[in-house]
């Protein structure tokens, strides 16, 4: 991690410690001094603190080194837990984390489907208190509630969409209605953006090292991670990258451009060219209904990964479009580590991984300095929902934000 500058506050210092105990799993004081920059008694200062705190324990003792062994510092994973909440059209998705970001409890219920988000809410507020009820953690070490949502933060005065009806989540205040039906605090964010704080918290990555998630689910979205906290934005909606125009004469998108990502390489194009053949059609089972998009592509997804010719062509086309995207933003941005999350990886992830390497590898601007490495997010389907909960307990214990959007309320 970056040295902590001088005249930086208590709570600042006491959040980069605590980050830097996050990242490195287990540490010693003498550790913590060394790649803090801080002296030997600046950091017992501060873990004492932590220690008074029951944020983190001591976990035993070093390797020999021919003096006294130091003693061995970690996070004290149940003195904090979070909750997370992936809102999504099939499903909705909890989980319980402690402060490792470790699932403690977890459960998938109806989605959103064509319920208006009032009548959602209603049923989410029901199955979340039922679910802290179940998981018998102690209320008082339970900082909040992390909800990840598709679509565009904070409505705006024009909708997108022609008909406003078909996601009506976007002018929906989630944050204040949930806020005044539950009594813990409430954060919401983008999808994407929750991702890759996930990736950031349970990964134990670095606050120094800068990555990009890429969450696919109906669509695409990149949650970007630099120097310790999400990249936001002027309003929280960095990351559309399901939107940059891959084609200027393709075709038409419901956001009211042309030739962008999610038409050329999403899910529903991907179903809709496997619809084209009748034959794959049959023998996959597709439905063809605009409400099984998801699970038409998770048979296709499948097959692909199984080597069906056809399925394959269908998915290394979207991986490549995919591909071109990340190239552009590895050159923008000059990243040397992109993961993918999200359901829409799940059945077929490897091959996106791999032709998005080989396009970034031998294409990109930095090819010469450094790789750039794809992979794929080790937090499984749920990472949304890890996500939402991590972004809360980052929130609270090693708070980098500055926007309004990502603060929590309550």
């Amino acid at each position: 991690m970056a040295k902590i500058l001088k005249g930086a506050t208590a709570q600042e210092t006491h959040s980069a410690i605590l980050d830097l105990i996050r990242s490195s799993g287990v540490v010693t004081r003498v550790d913590l001094a060394d790649r803090s920059g801080l002296t030997g008694a600046s950091i017992s200062r501060v873990v004492k603190q932590l220690l008074a705190d029951g944020l983190i324990i001591e976990t035993g003792l070093g390797d020999p080194t021919g003096g006294k062994r130091a003693t061995l510092l970690q996070f004290n994973p149940r003195a904090r837990h979070a909750v997370g909440i992936s809102i999504d059209t099939p499903s909705t998705t909890y989980v319980v984390t402690d402060m490792n970001g470790r699932v403690i409890e977890q459960l998938s219920a109806k989605g959103i489907g064509r319920d208006t988000p009032v009548t959602v809410i209603k049923r989410l507020t029901a199955e979340l208190e039922d679910l802290i009820v179940k998981t018998s953690i102690e209320p008082a070490t339970l900082v909040g509630v992390g909800v990840a949502l598709a679509g565009r933060q904070g409505g705006g005065d024009r909708l997108l969409r022609a008909n406003a009806s078909k996601y009506a989540w976007e002018p929906f205040a989630v944050r204040d209605t949930l806020s005044a039906a539950i009594d813990h605090p409430i954060v919401v964010e983008n999808d994407s953006t929750c991702a890759a704080i996930g990736e950031f918290w349970a990964g134990r990555i670095p606050s120094a090292n800068d990555f990009a998630t890429v969450y696919m689910a109906a669509g695409f979205g990149l949650g970007l991670v630099t120097n310790g906290d999400v990249y936001r934005g002027s309003s929280s909606n960095v990351g559309e990258i399901g939107h940059m125009v891959l084609d200027v004469n393709g075709p038409d998108c419901w956001c009211g451009g042309r030739g962008c990502l999610e038409g050329l390489a999403a899910p529903a194009r991907v179903v809709s060219l496997a619809e084209q053949d009748k034959s794959l059609t049959a023998d996959l089972g597709l439905r063809g209904r605009r409400s099984a998009i998801r699970s038409d592509f998770a048979r296709i997804a499948r097959a692909a990964a199984s080597g069906e010719p056809r399925c394959l062509a269908l998915i290394e086309e979207s991986a490549t479009y995919l591909a071109k995207a990340l190239l552009s933003i590895t050159n923008l941005l000059d990243l040397d580590q992109i993961i993918l999350a999200g359901p829409g990886f799940s059945e077929a992830g490897e091959i996106y991984v791999r032709v998005a390497s080989a396009e970034i590898n031998r294409l990109s601007f930095v090819r010469a300095m450094h790789p750039t490495r794809v992979e794929l997010s080790k937090l499984g389907p749920s990472a949304a929902a890890l996500g939402a909960a991590s972004l809360v307990l980052h929130s609270q214990l090693t708070p980098h934000q500055t926007s309004n959007r990502g603060a929590l309320s309550g």
